[in-house]
């Protein structure tokens, strides 16, 4: 590869750099039981990585009644910000970050979380010192698994495609990776198992931010430089 072009890495943050899958699992399911949508919390589960708008398309069918749609968003949102104050960074993940950084690499967060919810994450990380590029929902027209989000991260942080690896924890990233040709790296910390990544296509798989820092020399990432 060129030396001249920058090169990067791409993160998903919730489940990924940040320990929120079971929160929002929990928060989804508490607003749908408001509203008298019960869902087994393991369904939900498999559908966190999505965008709101796919995720209650998933869980409750396309063809639904969709007044209710905003009502159980401002719920979820609601129940979620009680965490706030509480959200916990997974192993090693600002370490990874300044990794990657001291490498040379562009640190891009290609997160899809609403933009109230993306300085929480951030202060959970404190790795603002070598954080790029940070992207929100409203960066994106579809959530994932359209590659939207990662379109927006890639023209913000002035990547290309061809250029950056996509780290993520769902199937839904790695789908999203793959319509762009990104090698996605699975993290097994949100929940989502080495089978069901290496099956959606993911290049390798790590137990977690700490597990892909140990590895880093001989991860796709070390193959960026």
């Amino acid at each position: 590869m060129p030396t001249d072009k920058p090169t990067g890495v791409l993160f998903d943050v919730d489940g990924t750099l940040v320990d929120t899958t079971y929160l929002h699992t929990v928060s989804w399911w508490e607003a749908l039981r408001q509203l008298d949508r019960p869902i087994p919390m393991a369904t939900i589960h498999r559908a966190i990585g999505m965008g709101s708008d796919k995720l209650l398309d998933h869980l409750l069918g396309p063809e639904r009644d969709r007044s209710g749609d905003q009502k159980l968003r401002d719920s979820h949102d609601t129940l979620f910000a009680e965490y706030w104050e509480r959200l916990v960074a997974l192993p090693s993940a600002a370490d990874l970050l300044r990794a990657c950084a001291e490498r040379g690499l562009r640190v891009v967060l290609a997160t899809s979380a609403a933009e109230h919810e993306v300085a929480a994450l951030r202060r959970a990380l404190a790795a603002d010192d070598v954080i790029h590029t940070v992207t929100c929902s409203a960066d994106a027209r579809e959530s994932k698994p359209a590659p939207d989000i990662l379109v927006a991260a890639l023209e913000q942080s002035g990547l290309a495609a061809e250029r950056v690896v996509f780290v993520g924890d769902s199937v839904w990233d790695v789908a999203a990776a793959g319509q762009l040709d990104i090698p996605c790296v699975g993290l097994t910390c949100g929940g989502t198992s080495r089978g069901e990544l290496a099956g959606a296509g993911a290049v390798a798989i790590y137990e977690d931010p700490a597990a892909l820092l140990a590895g880093l020399d001989d991860s796709p990432v070390a193959r960026l430089g």
